[in-house]
């Protein structure tokens, strides 16, 4: 095994885990240099945004920093149930649904939304959860 890393080492394909020394954003401070982060999840910038700290924060002080359980069984808040109102108004539509993760909404979307009669076309290279939420569809799919 030392052999393989060294000689991923020796190809600049070892990863290491960078530190990343302020807070999420568009710049990013590494090893003491500021940096523009071309690599978030933080697509709207607001990880570190003041408003939605302040809410964060209010939401800790007031339901603590867990639900306890998933929505099914006794984690579905009324906080969970606020957010799922003013989300559905602020979208137009009648319902909205909260999901645990980025992982869980696709897969949990795509198995309700796709079925043995759907073809897919979907590239080999994406998210885990995409195809996941696919193949748990039992739709035909073809990767390329």
């Amino acid at each position: 095994m030392p052999a393989t890393l060294a000689a991923l080492a020796k190809k600049h394909l070892y990863r290491r885990r960078r530190v990343v020394e302020s807070p999420a954003g568009r710049e990013l401070v590494v090893d003491g240099r500021r940096l523009l982060n071309f690599c978030s999840n933080d697509y709207l910038g607001l990880a570190a945004d003041p408003r939605v700290c302040a809410a964060f924060k209010a939401g800790v002080d007031r339901w603590g920093v867990g639900s306890g359980a998933s929505h099914l069984v006794s984690g579905h808040t009324a906080a969970h149930q606020e957010l799922e109102v003013a989300l559905a108004g602020f979208t137009g539509r009648p319902r909205a649904l909260l999901f645990g993760s980025g992982y869980a909404a696709n897969v949990g979307t795509l198995s309700a939304l796709l079925g043995p009669r759907d073809q897919v076309f979907e590239d080999r290279l994406n998210h885990a959860s995409l195809l996941d939420g696919g193949w748990l569809s039992r739709a035909s799919f073809d990767w390329y």
